[in-house]
């Protein structure tokens, strides 16, 4: 019995451009310089969520952070997503 490789050809077609297209997007894109000092205001958030509302503006902060591991004595990775927000209405 034959392979059919007209289905299998337009899957990696598919998929093959999509994946040179993502990785010359990526190559594309020029790093940002790392602040030390947001590093730190970063680090100090707290975990959760606040919010604060003066006249003008609001802030708001956001931390999440877990460790998952693979099984009880597997290795570990952790995970520390923090958002910081700032929305300021001004009337013009």
């Amino acid at each position: 019995m034959p392979l059919p490789i007209a289905p299998i050809a337009a899957f990696a077609i598919r998929y093959g451009s999509v994946a040179v297209a993502t990785y010359a997007l990526a190559r594309s894109i020029e790093r940002a310089p790392r602040d030390q000092r947001v590093e730190d205001t970063l680090d100090t958030a707290p975990e959760g969520l606040s919010a604060r509302r003066d006249d003008e503006q609001m802030n708001a902060t956001a931390r999440v952070r877990r460790v998952i591991r693979l099984g009880t004595d597997g290795p570990g990775i952790e995970i520390d997503a923090v958002s910081l927000t700032r929305i300021r209405f001004r009337k013009v």
